[in-house]
């Protein structure tokens, strides 16, 4: 196991940010049944923690995407998150709407990003990876370069690994879903038989039904 992702995972379960529930499952907006919910945007409550958070993201940068030139956070989950991060590295920082404002400007993308710039966006939590790609195609779109993608939290669907081969986007995550099972069992959050649950959930949780 990755200690770090270990560390964060406990982390967040400590703050409720992560909440299993497989006897009562959740609906998510995608109409998804799931035993599974997370909701890291409450480490913006807890200051110590959202100070962790953003040295590691920004660590996560530093050290992966060395080139990056501005930082982009996915409205709305990681717009605070981005900005904590572009303020620790001195970079310019924009973020990106789901779709494009209907009035004033009509702005997709707000904040100033020159062509040519390398840019790596900041996500909060990655599902199917469809809405983090939005944000991807429509900063290329903008003439920029998206060198990568650090986040907080990704529940590591196949569909969100294959979305991003396809795009061509790397992607660095604090923790993720194998580390968060894994520690909820360790400390009794859930049992061996919650575990299957999840994991029978994860194999295909667009058809899952408790």
């Amino acid at each position: 196991m990755d200690k770090m992702k270990q560390a964060f995972a406990s982390k967040l379960l400590k703050i409720k940010a992560i909440k299993l529930q497989p006897e009562n499952p959740f609906t998510w907006a995608s109409g998804w049944k799931s035993p599974f919910y997370c909701d890291n945007r409450k480490t913006l409550s807890f200051p110590e923690l959202r100070n962790y958070v953003k040295l590691e993201l920004t660590h996560a940068v530093l050290e992966h995407f060395p080139e990056a030139e501005a930082i982009a956070g996915v409205a709305t989950g990681a717009i605070a998150q981005g900005a904590l991060v572009a303020d620790a590295l001195g970079l310019p920082f924009v973020y990106v709407r789901s779709k494009a404002k209907d009035h004033g400007m009509e702005n997709l993308i707000e904040g100033e990003l020159k062509p040519g710039t390398k840019v790596v966006v900041v996500e909060d939590l990655i599902s199917t990876g469809g809405s983090s790609l939005k944000a991807v195609d429509a900063i290329r779109r903008a003439g920029s370069e998206v060198t990568g993608m650090v986040a907080s939290y990704t529940y590591g669907f196949p569909i969100a690994k294959q979305a991003f081969e396809e795009a061509k986007v790397r992607l660095i995550t604090l923790t993720d879903y194998e580390h968060v099972v894994a520690e909820a069992l360790q400390t009794g959050y859930i049992s061996d038989a919650d575990v299957e649950v999840l994991n029978e959930w994860r194999k295909s949780p667009a058809d899952w039904k408790k």
